[in-house]
C-alpha cells in the first residue's frame, strides 16, 4: 500500500468463535504460542484498527514473517489443523541472480518473501547454500511479477537464466534412499527446496519413468510436503 511503510499484513479468515485484539493463539505449523497484535480491516486505501472480529470476518494482523498461506491458527488450549491449501507443481524454471553483488541481503529477502506469499517457489542447488537460487513458476508472467517487485520494493535488479526443465519430482522417501547416488539420466537435476527436501528436475516425462526403474524403492511424488 505504501513502499515507505515496509510492514507486512496476513490475512485471516476467523472460521468459528470469537478474535479478540491481542489474544494469545496457537499457531499450528509453527508449533508454538504468538500474540496476534494490531489486528486491522481494510477499506479501499483505509486501514482500521479492530478490537474484536467473528465468524465469516476477515481480518489483517501484523506478520514478522512467520505465516504462510493455510497456516491453522486456534485457541492457545486447542490443537487442530485445517487441511492445507493445495499448491501447483511449477512447469517454468529459472536461475536467478541479482546485478549488483552488493545487494545481496535485500535479493534474498525479497525472493523468500514473494515465496511467501506463494507467487513463487524457490529452490537451491542439491549440495550448496543460497548461492544459487532456481525459481519455480506455474506461469511464465510470474517471472514478470517477480523482476518487476523485486525491482520497485528491494530496489533490487536480477538476471533471469531459463532452465529448460518442465517436470519436478519431491522424493518422498529421502531416508531409505541416497538422493546423491541416485541412477539418473542425463537430463536430471537434483535440487532442494528451502526445508532441505531433496527434488529432481527432468526435462520431460520419459526421464521420471526411467529414474523409478533405475532405482527400486525410490517414490517420486509430483506435489511437496506442506
Amino acid at each position: 500500500m505504501n513502499k515507505a511503510h515496509r510492514d507486512r499484513i496476513a490475512f485471516m479468515r476467523i472460521c468459528s468463535g470469537k478474535f479478540d485484539a491481542g489474544m494469545e493463539v496457537h499457531h499450528v505449523q509453527g508449533g508454538k504460542k504468538i500474540r496476534l497484535t494490531q489486528p486491522q480491516q481494510l477499506m479501499a486505501q483505509d486501514r482500521k484498527i479492530v478490537e474484536e472480529a467473528y465468524a465469516g470476518d476477515i481480518i489483517g494482523v501484523f506478520d514478522p514473517g512467520i505465516f504462510s498461506i493455510g497456516d491453522t491458527l486456534c485457541s492457545s488450549g486447542d490443537k487442530f489443523e485445517f487441511e492445507g491449501i493445495p499448491t501447483f507443481a511449477p512447469e517454468h524454471f529459472a536461475r536467478v541472480r541479482q546485478v549488483d553483488t552488493m545487494k545481496r541481503k535485500q535479493f534474498i529477502k525479497g525472493v523468500n518473501q514473494i515465496a511467501q506469499e506463494g507467487a513463487i517457489q524457490i529452490f537451491q542447488e542439491f549440495n550448496s547454500g543460497m548461492e544459487e537460487i532456481i525459481v519455480g513458476v506455474v506461469g511464465v508472467l510470474q517471472f514478470e511479477v517477480l523482476t518487476y517487485r523485486l525491482k520497485n520494493e528491494y530496489n533490487v535488479e536480477v538476471v533471469l537464466e531459463k532452465l529448460p526443465f518442465e517436470h519436478i519430482r519431491w522424493v518422498e522417501n529421502p531416508q531409505e534412499v541416497d538422493v546423491a547416488k541416485l541412477m539418473g539420466t542425463s537430463d536430471m537435476k537434483r535440487i532442494k527446496d528451502l526445508k532441505d527436501n531433496p527434488l529432481l528436475l527432468f526435462i520431460n516425462s520419459w526421464s521420471v519413468g526411467m529414474v523409478l526403474e533405475r532405482n527400486p524403492g525410490l517414490k517420486l511424488s509430483e506435489f511437496g510436503k506442506a
